[in-house]
């Protein structure tokens, strides 16, 4: 019945900011993005090469989310990776703070945590 995932929407504080971390320290490509007067509000899909999206979206007087990781609704975006270790090393020369890597303990895997720059909590799941 279901293919996959087409995109996950994420409202962001600072668009600038946030489009910049998305695009230019994780490697997602633009593939459109509107400015919607009507709203007040840009909407930026993102892609990655295997077709993974994220719609980048900016509100004004947003409200913040309210607990972290644990409040109900997302709870984080995992984005999977070969090498954990080379991307951990990646992200922390942009800047970047990572958890140290963990070891998943029912599948042996490596995986860690970040943040994007509103907080939202990401992983890097090592396949």
């Amino acid at each position: 019945m279901l293919n996959g995932f087409h995109h996950v929407a994420i409202i962001c504080s600072d668009y600038p900011r946030s489009k910049a971390f998305y695009t230019d320290i994780l490697g997602f490509t633009v593939i459109d993005e509107n400015y919607r007067e009507a709203r007040k509000s840009y909407k930026c899909d993102l892609a990655l090469p295997d077709g993974s999206q994220i719609e980048l979206f900016s509100f004004p007087d947003a409200p913040s989310r309210p607990s972290r990781p644990e409040a109900q609704e997302l709870r984080h975006l995992a984005f999977q990776v070969t090498d954990i270790m080379s991307v951990i090393d990646l992200l922390e020369q942009k800047g970047v703070a990572c958890e140290p890597a963990r070891i998943d303990e029912y599948t042996g895997k490596q995986f860690t945590f970040f943040q994007d720059p509103d907080g939202l909590p990401l992983e890097l799941y090592e396949s």
